[in-house]
């Protein structure tokens, strides 16, 4: 056994309590490694302020969720009541509510930042990996958790939405009705539902997620932080310290960096709570503000905001649409068999898969496909350190189109957004498929096109100019 440290006899009282708990427990290496000698690229930009707001969101919601649970009551007949309590009666209860109803959207306009900083610089690439997968991880753990909440309140959108969404698990194939009802707990979204959602918004879920942000930060520091050059500090290091040439400690220096994008964030968010907390209606649902009534379905039903551009897609996939995708898959492989430089093996493998895809088009409906294009819009993302085949990182050296390119997929990506909180209509419907068709085009033609054009040089160093 190891001998135990021990401070000298004449040192300080704090240098005591130090030496005694690091004897026991490892806090200053662990300070040193993530935060005083973890060193990142000293070209952070704008981009890198997200991954902190988001944990500093993650904090708000747990926080505000502890005070709600005290007075919140989980019960179909109570649980309306108790909000309005809450929001009347309790002590700036108004105050913690609109804290985490605002935060739950600060939430995903946060982490689709950050996530689109990953994109655009190619944070996935290697060696990142598993940061991307673990990040993609907590996306679907937010997603979870942001459905499961929005049943809580028990209003109108609450309740009918969370009958629609759970009502698709249904079009699965022969286990789906058994899992829409292991789902609800009952035949109708009720009482049992709630409860459900209630253990897993407040227990469950918040503890993968918390695991899964341990990982995604763990893996990071493994591999060191990505740069808006897309290379390579520790390919640099100093002759004598051994450390990286264009690195700087993430303590102090970024954490006094960070606290301008949390000063910033916590205006905007503060004015929004104050003044607009339902955000004109995409925040905080009018229909919401009435009690949920099984036998009065809203004329119009919607997800949050945040959901849409996925609801959006799963609208958009039907009959025609996939009569559409057969097609497509059918001169796909036909290009393939004339042009492609493949064996005959390779050939007849590519044939015979594509009539068993058109056949599994043709065998289930449409309502079962729209789920799968909604569940794979987000599952494609878990791939995409193997779809993007550039050889450049950086969206810094890549040709312009591929520029303009990332714009049009935010552009289709807000479309979507748009379109799912609207009625359908037939237009709203064929922009839809369009913009379906080109999200998944996007990420599945991109081991093609990411390699196309004139890419510039990647310098050896970041490049950074004092500011």
């Amino acid at each position: 056994m190891a001998e135990m440290k021990t401070a000298p006899a004449g040192a300080p009282m704090g240098e005591k309590l130090l030496t005694w708990v690091d004897a026991r427990f490892p806090a200053s290496r662990l300070y040193k490694e993530h935060l005083s000698e973890y060193y990142a690229p000293k070209n952070f930009n704008f981009w890198y302020f997200f991954g902190s707001l988001a944990m500093l969101v993650l904090v708000i919601q747990i926080v505000t969720g502890i005070f709600l649970v005290m007075h919140y009551k989980p019960d179909a007949n109570l649980a309306f009541a108790s909000v309005e309590y809450i929001m009347r009666d309790v002590p700036w209860g108004w105050l913690v509510r609109y804290m985490h109803s605002t935060g739950a959207s600060a939430f995903f306009v946060v982490v689709y930042m950050h996530m689109f900083r990953g994109l655009i610089y190619g944070s996935y690439r290697k060696p990142r990996e598993l940061v991307w997968i673990f990040g993609c991880a907590i996306f679907l753990c937010l997603m979870a958790e942001a459905f499961m909440g929005y049943l809580l309140p028990w209003g109108q959108m609450s309740y009918w939405g969370a009958q629609v969404i759970v009502n698709l698990f249904a079009a699965v194939p022969f286990v789906g009705p058994d899992l829409a009802l292991l789902i609800r707990g009952d035949y109708v979204v009720s009482d049992a539902t709630l409860n459900r959602f209630f253990s897993f918004h407040v227990i469950a879920v918040p503890l993968v997620l918390l695991g899964l942000v341990m990982a995604h930060i763990i893996a990071l520091h493994e591999v060191g932080s990505n740069n808006p050059d897309g290379v390579e500090i520790k390919s640099t290091k100093n002759d004598k310290t051994g450390m990286p040439l264009d690195g700087i400690p993430f303590h102090p220096y970024y954490t006094v960096h960070d606290i301008l994008g949390v000063a910033v964030f916590l205006m905007i968010f503060s004015a929004i709570i104050f003044f607009a907390p339902e955000f004109g209606g995409y925040f905080l649902e009018y229909n919401n503000f009435i009690p949920a009534d099984p036998l009065k379905t809203p004329a119009h039903i919607a997800p949050v905001w945040y959901f849409t551009p996925y609801y959006s897609m799963l609208r958009a996939t039907t009959g025609t649409m996939v009569n559409v995708l057969a097609v497509l898959a059918a001169i796909g492989a036909v290009l393939v068999i004339v042009k492609g430089r493949f064996g005959m093996v390779a050939k007849i493998a590519v044939a015979v898969g594509t009539v068993v895809a058109i056949a599994l088009l043709m065998a289930f409906d449409a309502k079962f496909w729209g789920v799968v294009v909604m569940g794979g819009a987000v599952v494609i993302l878990f791939f995409l350190p193997w779809l993007d085949h550039s050889p450049v990182r950086s969206i810094r050296y890549r040709p312009g189109w591929h520029k303009a390119l990332y714009g049009v997929f935010v552009v289709n990506f807000f479309v979507l957004g748009y379109l799912g909180i609207q009625p359908p209509t037939d237009l709203g419907t064929l922009v839809s498929q369009i913009g379906t068709l080109f999200y998944f085009g996007f990420f599945l033609l991109m081991p093609w096109w990411s390699q196309l054009g004139t890419f510039e040089p990647v310098p050896d160093r970041v490049t950074f100019a004092a500011h």
